[in-house]
């Protein structure tokens, strides 16, 4: 990616993290998160799924756990070409295809299973947006966080990981 793409701080309570953008080939993820970011709404989410050796997951709720409300779920691009390697960050969603908002993931190792293989409800894959720059460290350092279940979800970690702040940087 070149150094004109946009570039994102997370602020969390272990640290920052940089995030290069892929405008080019993830238009639609990026300008999504992007909207996010500048509403100010990953401002005091929590990383609320974290497994080691898979990813790190983030961007719904709040500190009391509370799923925060979001714009409507965008047109999944994990046909772009980019794949979930090591440091990547990709639309979170459902089974659905097409139905990622605002939760996104940092993959820990390179993800093959999760990348588009074609256009059907099993081969669509996760849409990769963008990739940790700076910080990777600071998301190996999650994966050591002990986790336990909380409001119906597994891999919680026990200590809160929460966005301070998010924001656009040069």
């Amino acid at each position: 990616m070149s150094d004109t793409q946009t570039k994102v701080k997370l602020t969390t309570t272990l640290g920052e993290i940089i995030i290069q953008l892929n405008t080019e080939k993830a238009p639609v993820s990026s300008a999504n998160f992007l909207t996010y970011v500048n509403e100010g709404f990953y401002n005091g989410t929590i990383f609320h799924r974290i497994i080691p050796d898979f990813m790190a997951q983030g961007g719904g709720f709040d500190v009391k756990f509370d799923q925060k409300s979001v714009h409507g779920a965008i047109k999944n691009e994990a046909n772009n070409g980019l794949k979930n390697t090591r440091g990547t960050l990709a639309m979170a969603r459902t089974n659905d295809p097409h139905s990622a908002t605002a939760q996104f993931f940092i993959n820990y190792k390179d993800n093959s299973f999760l990348n588009h293989t074609s256009e059907t409800s099993s081969g669509w894959g996760y849409a990769v947006f963008g990739e940790v720059i700076e910080g990777m460290d600071v998301v190996d350092a999650m994966a050591k966080e002990a986790t336990s279940n909380r409001g119906g979800h597994e891999n919680v970690p026990k200590t809160d990981i929460v966005i301070e702040k998010a924001e656009v940087v040069k």
